[in-house]
């Protein structure tokens, strides 16, 4: 191989790796940009909030189970929900035991006593767990992070979800 013909492959090698650094340097920010825009984790809000339930509150099964929160996973992919809560204010905390939330679907979690299925969950609790007058229902995903919340009453100022809440009789409270 010449001299001549060494320093022509040594800039050509030498343009095609500048012209690789300009191309990588340009698309780097786009793709690391694109990453942000399509990655907010798992889009499962609190939809509905049963907090009064409907009828007079005299702490059968029938009526507790009345009282629920729902959450609805808004994407098309499933999301399991092992080890996420859904907590009030006064720290009561549902914890989900191996449950898979289907995508475009929703769960309903009743506070007293039943058998879960697909679109039921039950917290098995002999007392209300939601207050009528005011409280939040905050879900948080397995490793303790916020998702979302709903409140009424008098917390009802900072709702961070997507969802609303649906009430019975507002007269009475738990």
């Amino acid at each position: 191989m010449s001299a001549s013909s060494s320093v022509t492959a040594r800039r050509l090698a030498a343009a095609v790796l500048a012209a690789s650094a300009v191309i990588g340097a340009a698309a780097l920010p786009a793709s690391a940009a694109d990453h942000d825009r399509g990655y907010r984790g798992p889009k499962v809000e609190i939809s509905a909030v049963q907090y009064d339930s409907p009828g007079r509150d005299d702490r059968s099964n029938r009526s507790l189970n009345r009282e629920w929160v729902e959450l609805t996973n808004t994407g098309r992919h499933a999301v399991n929900l092992d080890g996420w809560t859904l907590q009030d204010e006064d720290g009561r905390t549902y914890t989900f035991d191996d449950y898979r939330l289907a995508g475009r679907s929703t769960v309903r979690i009743h506070t007293g006593h039943g058998r879960d299925t697909r679109t039921d969950l039950y917290q098995d609790r002999r007392h209300y767990v939601w207050d009528n007058h005011s409280d939040t229902a905050t879900l948080r995903n397995d490793r303790g992070r916020f998702i979302d919340d709903e409140s009424w009453g008098d917390n009802d100022r900072h709702h961070h979800g997507g969802g609303h809440h649906n009430h019975g009789d507002r007269g009475n409270r738990h």
